[in-house]
């Protein structure tokens, strides 16, 4: 049987990426900005510009493949719990636009996004729930089939590793007073391809793997 092919917006340098493939999807990614550390096929564009021609029923590019799913993960600064201290980057609108142009079309979707923004969390994510349990990294995902699952609440026991602010060191608990390298910061995301700031903005394999498992029973409910 064929893999499903996954369109991967906003796509980043790919952490979302790994965990749909390891879930058994084939992805495409597409970002504004060139990345070049991307571990799939990768597009240069808009990604919301690509969005209104799925919703329009276009091609999002000159023959592209048919995706049978969209993940987007809009920029997050102006929605983290740290935008009131920091000047905004307008950039708050492309969640609610992508979720207009998802809406428009008929393929399952997924949005990912900070905790506290506006959206509904069908899925609450943290590194404690899966073999990452040093990582303090909340994300909430909206799906078109409105997911639901009953799932531990976040906990953390010893010193955990924040990944965030462009590599900031952020809150970290050491004992021995040792704020964690580069190294330990991707061994806490389970990502081992990506520089600090790619680190910063990127989502655990092991999240998007999880979402992955259930848009596949989705779509397999579905056909």
């Amino acid at each position: 049987m064929s893999r499903l092919r996954l369109l991967d917006l906003f796509c980043g340098a790919g952490g979302a990426a790994m965990g749909y493939h390891r879930a058994g999807f084939d992805v495409v990614g597409v970002d504004w900005k060139q990345q070049n550390h991307y571990p799939y096929e990768f597009v240069r564009a808009d990604a919301i510009a690509i969005l209104s021609r799925l919703a329009a029923d276009e091609e999002p590019w000159p023959g592209a493949p048919w995706f049978d799913t969209v993940h987007v993960s809009p920029p997050c600064q102006d929605h983290s719990s740290l935008a009131v201290i920091h000047e905004s980057h307008n950039t708050g609108w492309m969640l609610p636009a992508s979720r207009f142009y998802l809406q428009q079309q008929a393929r399952p979707w997924v949005i990912e996004n900070v905790p506290g923004a506006p959206m509904r969390a069908d899925y609450k994510l943290c590194g404690c729930l899966f073999d990452l349990p040093r990582l303090r990294r909340e994300r909430w995902f909206e799906t078109s089939w409105q997911g639901f699952e009953m799932r531990p609440p976040c906990h953390h026991v010893g010193s955990a590793v924040t990944v965030c602010g462009h590599g900031a060191q952020g809150s970290y608990e050491y004992v021995d007073g040792v704020a964690p390298t580069q190294a330990d910061r991707r061994r806490a995301m389970g990502i081992d391809w990506m520089n600090r700031d790619e680190l910063a903005q990127a989502i655990p394999p092991a999240f998007a793997q999880h979402i992955g498992a259930q848009l596949l029973e989705h779509l397999q409910a579905a056909a």
